[in-house]
């Protein structure tokens, strides 16, 4: 099942936190690792998060690092990752934020029980910056707190009773 999800559609409903949780992105550099640090942070004791790419570049991407640390998030030591990459290979919930991580997920949940919402992110790399560094992290902070905000609103914030 597939749905184009605007996190917290149902916000005034208590969240029930699924028990695993795949974030996925075309390269696994920004915006799913990013996403795997923040949910990691906030429900990391009560679910299992992992993250993956469509293509995972070779390295991870410094300025992610940089501003999830600015936070207190703490970045995947393991890098960029490939579907073919991970440890476990079923999650209840696979949370697509590309349309080609989108269709990598439904392609392999078509004989699962998995469900895959997709949430509409921009890309920090595609945001005019004129290779400003102050400029490129203002766009990877936008990011972060965008999806900080979609988790919280999915997942519930940390702390909160959930169920």
């Amino acid at each position: 099942m597939s749905d184009v999800t605007k996190p917290g559609a149902n916000a005034e409903r208590k969240p029930v936190l699924p028990g695993s949780v795949l974030f996925a992105c075309n390269l696994n550099t920004v915006r799913s690792s990013m996403a795997e640090a923040i949910l990691k942070k906030l429900h990391g004791n009560r679910i299992y998060v992992d993250s993956a790419g469509v293509a995972p570049a070779e390295e991870p991407d410094p300025f992610t690092a940089e501003v999830l640390r600015e936070e207190g998030f703490t970045p995947s030591a393991s890098g960029p990752k490939g579907f073919d990459d991970l440890d476990e290979t079923s999650f209840d919930l696979i949370v697509a934020l590309t349309p080609e991580a989108r269709a990598k997920a439904e392609e392999l949940t078509r004989s699962s029980a998995t469900d895959v919402e997709f949430w509409e992110v921009g890309d920090p790399l595609a945001a005019p910056t004129g290779g400003n560094r102050d400029r490129r992290l203002a766009a990877y902070r936008e990011l972060r707190d965008k999806l900080r905000g979609y988790i919280e609103s999915r997942f519930g914030r940390a702390g909160a009773a959930t169920g």
